[in-house]
Parts: C-alpha cells; sequence; structure tokens
C-alpha cells in the first residue's frame, strides 16, 4: 500500500496548515535553514497536474531598490518546483533541480502573498519537467520552467 503522502499528494513532511485550510505546508523547517529565509510556504493541487504554492513576502526580501530581491523570487520558485510538483502529482522520490530558468516580467511587493502556479508537464523515470507563472494580485510577475531528476526513491 502507499504512504499516505501517495495518496493525496502531500510533499515529504508536509501537514495541513493550521492557519490555511485545505492548504499543507512545512511546519518544522530548521528556523536556521537556507529554505527558512523564505518565510512560510502553503502549498495545495489545483486540479490534475496542477498546484499553487504561495509565500508571504515581506521586508526582509526586498532589494535595494525596493522590489522582491531576484534570488530570493528564484529561491521561493525552487522550492515551489518540489512542494508544487509533488502537489501536481510527483511522483514521490529524492529529487534535485537540475535547471531552472526564470523570466522576470514585473516587479513584486513585500505584503502581497506571491502565488506560484506550477504545472507538472511530464515525468519520467527519472526526470520531472515542470512550468508555472507566479502572480501577485493576479498580475504574472515571474514565469518559469524547471527539470528536477530523481536521485533516489523515498522508502
Amino acid at each position: 500500500m502507499d504512504a499516505p503522502e501517495d495518496i493525496d499528494n502531500r510533499p515529504s513532511g508536509a501537514r495541513e496548515d493550521p492557519d490555511h485550510p485545505g492548504w499543507y505546508s512545512w511546519i518544522d523547517l530548521d528556523p536556521d535553514s537556507f529554505a527558512a529565509q523564505t518565510g512560510k510556504m502553503i502549498f495545495r493541487p489545483d486540479g490534475p497536474g496542477r498546484a499553487v504554492v504561495r509565500m508571504f513576502p515581506d521586508q526582509r526580501h526586498l532589494n535595494l531598490g525596493g522590489s522582491l530581491h531576484g534570488g530570493m523570487v528564484m529561491s521561493f520558485i525552487d522550492m515551489a518546483l518540489f512542494g508544487g510538483g509533488r502537489c501536481a502529482g510527483m511522483r514521490r522520490a529524492h529529487y534535485v533541480t537540475l535547471d531552472l530558468t526564470t523570466k522576470f516580467m514585473g516587479r513584486g511587493e513585500a505584503g502581497k502573498p506571491l502565488d506560484a502556479h506550477v504545472e507538472l508537464v511530464r515525468q519520467t523515470r527519472s526526470l520531472a519537467f515542470l512550468q508555472g507563472v507566479v502572480r501577485q494580485e493576479g498580475e504574472a510577475c515571474y514565469s518559469f520552467s524547471g527539470t528536477l531528476k530523481k536521485l533516489r526513491d523515498v522508502t
């Protein structure tokens, strides 16, 4: 029998978020980890092969020009590939990012949620191909495509 994570496409280590019904989050991230610097992220399936990943940018995520820092945006998108990919139906395994392309189409702002709309385009035995758009208040700010490489199955 599959683990419960495989039944509901929940990312490894994620639990239902107590503040956002219907969403999952990684609640127990080590606060000193790089991943925790992005802040709280929540994710949920959004139909077959799709998911939404949300983060809540604040002042610490800004660049010197007052908009969201490009490196922070790419870190968020990279993490969205994993959480969103899993919610979109990506098989449970240990993956690494093989490539990530991001197009910066607008300026993101602090104080307004960012939503990464992730699509699992195709999955082979060892690769997962994903793409999507990050929106803030309905406006597309960034688009992305990425490939994840499966290193090993997770038991």
